[in-house]
């Protein structure tokens, strides 16, 4: 059985809040899970104590079994020291898609046309 240590989704409609869980990787995101295991409020502040809460002996305990977190896991437990930071390298994440780059380039080109209009209007 393939566990996984993720995020439940709770709350109402615009109020997330979730729980982290120890599941059998093939059941639904918020449906049968083995093991609550913390909680997260991503509402409430990023310096807040209350904002993410992790039982980290039976994370522990899962993890030894083969429980794999999800990214979004592996981050908290990366900030409560469980896990080892690893290095990540997203270096497409911060381009612009297509459509966007086409607009900055029609901005620029109205931008240039503009400065060659007010030069020759100069002289």
């Amino acid at each position: 059985m393939a566990m996984k240590i993720r995020l439940a989704r709770g709350g109402s409609k615009k109020r997330p809040f979730y729980r982290i869980v120890a599941a059998d990787s093939r059941m639904p995101r918020d449906g049968r899970f083995i093991e609550k295991l913390g909680t997260y409020n991503p509402l409430l502040p990023k310096d807040s104590e209350e904002r993410v809460k992790i039982d980290l002996d039976r994370v522990k305990h899962w993890m030894d079994q083969g429980a794999q977190p999800t990214d979004r896991v592996t981050r908290f437990l990366e900030a409560a020291g469980v896990v080892e930071k690893k290095e990540r390298s997203n270096p497409k994440k911060a381009v612009p898609g297509k459509k966007a780059q086409e607009r900055a380039e029609e901005k620029a080109a109205k931008a240039a046309e503009a400065a060659e209009a007010a030069a020759s209007a100069d002289e």
